[in-house]
């Protein structure tokens, strides 16, 4: 037979791209349009209903960037078309290849019920099936004209990322709005011949099915009348569906399909946008499960469903019943899909807390999974974490992306710094817009890194980020590749029974231990550091204002504790922890306003601490320590005196005049507590810092050595840090002062102040104080540059084989060596609190206090002795996708701490970021709780979230190692239990001489629920 494969290819192709396609709606009538520009932001339907509209052409330029046009829509069914399927078909102008980045348009009647979104590939609305003839049509559409921000393929800069830069010229051109007649069978025809042609071109060419598709499909193009395709339609499918009916392989891979629409909370729309993104989508979605029975649509972030709630109660409404009839499932058991490595352990406990909580409350069910397919990697917490919020499995797509290294499994066991494992999955179709094309079921096989040991992966599928989510064709597609020949199968299923069959399947599936580290958008860790900043400082303020609000509750007769107030605050910044919110990684306008709510959030918190702190009673000027750990350092008073105090952990002390053991001496440039000695260069460097207690230099080289790096990516520029950053630097040596600013028994400091770059300052106060080891290291920087990042460096005098970085709930160990390409690829890596450099006997740490990236590298030097450098990452200047981001001031502080453990690294990481409240309080309350036996740390304080009165406490295991104490309490004790994150008892916990005995494994997180006397 001769090989005639490519005149059957092209002729399929273009008879389906240009006849078979073109003729799916058989004849259409014009739209009578008319338009109202709102003014400023979104407006709700009633006052757009009420609003002036005027006469609207076709072809006619609309939408401002940011902008809403309410369309009203008017027409007629005619007479002819009874019996037929009709539909609105809106077509407002789309362009480029991505349906989530552009115009988008939610329909309603005119009484304001949502009927459907229009999207690039979702464009109809069903009006009649069959049609009657003679129905009026009157629709209010309000149309968002969102700029498309990825155009260019983000290698440009645009001002359209925020809508105080981005302008008013029209966006979009309006096409077409048409009444149709949808031609079933033509529509039903490109279906089978998308289908059959993709899977013909994933076969091998020596695949006998391929051949077979090719001439059937030959065949059946015989049969399309090019002048009637409507009336040849029944003919040419009846000849194909032979070849649709072959069944597929009894070993064929199955792809279990779960309906999705991934909406990022934020990222290039603002956060307004998001709330009419889910309200379009939704529609769509209930939309769909009215028309298949067999649908079913993933949907997580409990934040996005609360939206809905509230502004759209009738798509509420709607997604109530389709959760009812098992169409809909709720996912992922988390507020919002947030980043996954910055968070702090509390933070990621309250995704979960809250985001289940709202699934039990409004739907009576409990979620079993993780769905996390977007994030930049995933601490090694997560297992703990996810299991004791009753989780069974975790599910994520991202690390797919990697730069480097392959990941070796799609269905594992994924263990934690703890030993808790967690049942994982990574669907290999490698998307989580899948649309089951050829290409994403071929991929999906091919990809499969379990075979031989498992036969089955999961598939999310659907337009998301406001393309619609799951669509009609999408589901047509499943329905033909449920059982074909040459294809995986695919069955639309609830991922909870994906999983189920996944483990079922796949016991014995391998086990891989410690982080999921994404090799890509390793910068996401320092990208707009303001945002960073707001995020740690109200996480710690929410402990604070917690902790003191539970001691007032418990001390303070008639005082409130403020429950709603603090869930509010809570879920604000457990919105904004949303992977691309938190990161860095969106348009202007999300930080611009991230960093207002932050601001709000903190003075709220400041005053509600305030407030509990005043309700104790008032007295004399006290320390309060938030911190679970004993305190004793310099603070000011509030003439700006240093004092020195001893503060108990969880508790508060007057502001005695004490003094610790030696005072700090200042000689010129050297700064000297008796513990530690510290030396500045003329150019602003410490060149020594000697740790007097173990008679040992600390640094090998010059330490806090600011390093200024070009930093342009490949391509993610907001997202990724390239290797190549490390090639082009200038070290930042020119200082214009060095000045001592403090010198008092108490406080020893030297100011540094050098300008560099375009414009850009840098002013920094080297810190010693009385009593402690750590020397602080306050920087102001007024930052001017364009794609460079600033970093500072301290070479340590150690050999240490890993460093440690603290995580949630612990801390993580990474090798300081590249042996291979794994260790290679972690060039750049995220921490919280501190990084620790250890050997045998000696150790150092660095501490920040708003800081997450880092790396550290290792030397020998000639004299055979190892330098071990951290370098923390203090701010970029990414320019896409916003171009200020960074720019302007940025306020932190990061400290050296020679001689620590890492024990000392914990309790000066909770310190730094903790700092001693100074208010007047009567007396010194009992701390609510207090812990006597190492290792066991208090991460947070609180009622009770059921109202009851009772205390929860959460605490864990935090050096790494077994340890074992006893919890006393601040009041009367009548009972413990030892609960879930939800704060459901799961068993008694053991009492013993008045309070709680605590047995913890290494890393082991424990949540305590303590009954009052």
């Amino acid at each position: 037979m001769h090989d005639e494969s490519r005149r059957i290819e092209e002729r399929v192709q273009r008879l389906h791209d240009q006849r078979i396609k073109t003729a799916v709606y058989a004849a259409t009538v014009p739209f009578e349009v008319e338009a109202w520009q709102a003014p400023g932001e979104p407006v709700p339907f009633e006052e757009a209903a009420a609003a002036s509209y005027e006469p609207f052409t076709m072809g006619t330029p609309w939408g401002p960037p940011w902008g809403t046009t309410w369309f009203r829509m008017r027409g007629q069914v005619p007479a002819e078309w009874a019996g037929k399927r009709v539909e609105a078909v809106i077509d407002l102008g789309f362009v480029g290849d991505w349906p989530g980045n552009q115009a988008e348009a939610l329909v309603h009647l005119t009484d304001g019920t949502p009927l459907k979104a229009v999207n690039p590939l979702n464009q109809y609305v069903a009006i009649a099936n069959p049609a009657t003839g003679g129905e009026t049509v009157d629709y209010l559409v309000e149309a968002a004209s969102n700029p498309d921000i990825l155009a260019d393929n983000f290698s440009k800069t645009t001002p359209l990322g925020d809508k105080l830069t981005a302008g008013d010229k029209p966006l979009y051109t309006f096409r077409s709005a048409d009444i149709a007649i949808l031609d079933e069978e033509v529509w039903h025809l490109d279906l089978d011949v998308q289908v059959l042609r993709e899977l013909m071109l994933e076969l091998g060419e020596h695949d006998p099915r391929r051949h077979e598709i090719a001439h059937a499909l030959d065949r059946a193009m015989d049969l399309l009348d090019l002048d009637d395709v409507s009336g040849s339609a029944p003919a040419v499918r009846e000849a194909l569906q032979p070849i649709l009916a072959r069944p597929a392989h009894a070993s064929a891979h199955t792809v279990s399909g779960v309906g999705h629409a991934h909406i990022d909370s934020a990222w290039l729309w603002p956060i307004r946008e998001t709330k009419r993104k889910t309200s379009r989508t939704f529609s769509n979605v209930t939309s769909l499960a009215d028309e298949y029975d067999d649908f079913i649509f993933a949907c997580s972030q409990a934040q996005q469903y609360e939206w809905v709630r509230d502004n759209y109660p009738k798509v509420w409404a709607r997604i109530q019943e389709s959760v009812k009839n098992g169409q809909w499932a709720p996912v992922g058991g988390m507020w919002v899909e947030s980043d996954g490595n910055l968070p702090g352990g509390e933070a990621v406990a309250r995704q979960f807390i809250h985001g289940k909580r709202f699934f039990m409350d409004h739907f009576g069910i409990e979620t079993k999974g993780v769905w996390l397919p977007d994030s930049f990697g995933y601490n090694a917490a997560y297992p703990q974490i996810a299991k004791l919020a009753g989780n069974e499995w975790f599910l994520t797509q991202k690390i797919s992306w990697n730069q480097t290294n392959k990941f070796p499994h799609h269905t594992f066991w994924w263990e934690g710094i703890d030993g808790t494992r967690i049942f994982t999955h990574f669907p290999p179709v490698d998307t989580y817009n899948a649309r089951f094309s050829g290409e994403e079921m071929s991929r999906a096989v091919r990809n499969y890194s379990e075979k031989g040991g498992a036969g089955r992966s999961l598939a999310p599928f659907g337009w998301g980020d406001g393309g619609g989510g799951p669509t009609r064709e999408i589901m047509e597609r499943a329905r033909r590749l449920a059982d074909l020949e040459g294809s995986a199968k695919v069955v639309v299923e609830h991922p909870d029974e994906f999983f189920a069959k996944a483990r079922e399947e796949y016991p014995d599936a391998p086990v891989w231990v410690g982080e999921l580290y994404l090799e890509l958008h390793r910068a996401t860790y320092t990208s707009q550091a303001r945002t960073k900043q707001g995020n740690r400082r109200s996480e710690h303020l929410l402990r604070e204002a917690e902790l003191w609000a539970t001691t007032a509750a418990l001390h303070a007769p008639g005082y409130a504790y403020p429950h709603e107030k603090l869930d509010r605050l809570w879920k604000t910044v457990l919105l904004h922890q949303f992977h691309d919110i938190l990161p860095g990684s969106s348009i202007a306008w999300v930080h611009r306003e991230a960093e207002a709510e932050y601001a709000r959030v903190a003075g709220e918190l400041h005053t509600l601490t305030a407030e509990a702190v005043a309700a104790l009673g008032a007295g004399e000027t006290r320390a309060f320590n938030t911190s679970p750990y004993d305190r004793a350092e310099v603070i000011r008073t509030a003439d700006g005196a240093p004092v020195y105090v001893e503060v108990p952990a969880s508790g508060s002390a007057p502001l005695a005049d004490s003094r610790p053991a030696q005072p700090v001496t200042v000689s010129g440039r050297v700064l000297d507590n008796g513990l530690v000695r510290v030396e500045i260069a003329e150019d602003g460097t410490l060149s020594s810092v000697r740790d007097l207690r173990a008679n040992r230099e600390v640094l090998a080289d010059p330490g806090n050595l600011l390093r200024l790096h070009t930093d342009l990516p490949n391509y993610w520029d907001a997202w990724d840090i390239d290797k190549h950053y490390q090639n082009r630097y200038t070290d930042l040596l020119d200082a214009s002062s060095v000045t001592v600013v403090e010198q008092d028994p108490l406080i020893g400091a030297v100011r540094v102040e050098r300008s560099f770059g375009k414009g850009s300052s840098i002013t920094q106060t080297i810190t010693v104080r009385a009593g402690s080891p750590r020397i602080d290291i306050e920087t102001d920087i007024d930052w001017h540059e364009t794609e460079k990042i600033l970093k500072a460096a301290f070479p340590v005098d150690i050999r240490a084989p890993h460093s440690s970085a603290e995580i949630q709930f612990g801390h993580i160990q990474r090798p300081t060596h590249t042996n291979t390409s794994w260790e290679a690829a972690r060039f750049e890596v995220s921490g919280h609190r501190w990084v620790h450099l250890g050997e045998p006997g000696y150790g150092v740490a660095v501490i920040n206090d708003s800081t997450y990236g880092h790396d550290v590298s290792r030397t020998v030097r000639e004299d055979g002795g190892t330098t071990t450098t951290v370098r923390l990452s203090l701010v970029r200047a990414p320019r896409i996708p916003d171009p200020e981001a960074d720019q302007g001031r940025h306020r932190f502080t990061y400290a050296l701490l020679p001689g620590a453990t890492i024990e000392d690294a914990v309790a000066e990481g909770y310190a730094l970021n903790l700092p001693l409240r100074v208010a007047e309080a009567a007396g010194a309350p009992a701390p609510v709780v207090s812990v006597e036996g190492e290792g066991v740390t208090v991460e947070a304080v609180k009622l009770a979230d059921d109202t009851s009165g009772d205390i929860v406490v959460r605490l864990y295991e935090s050096r790494g190692g077994r340890a074992q104490g006893v919890l006393r309490t601040g009041f009367p004790l009548a009972g413990a239990q030892i609960t879930d994150l939800l704060e459901r008892p799961t068993e008694d916990a053991d009492l013993t001489d008045g309070g709680v005995s605590v047995t913890l494994r290494p890393f082991q997180i424990l949540t305590l629920r303590l009954r009052r006397g």
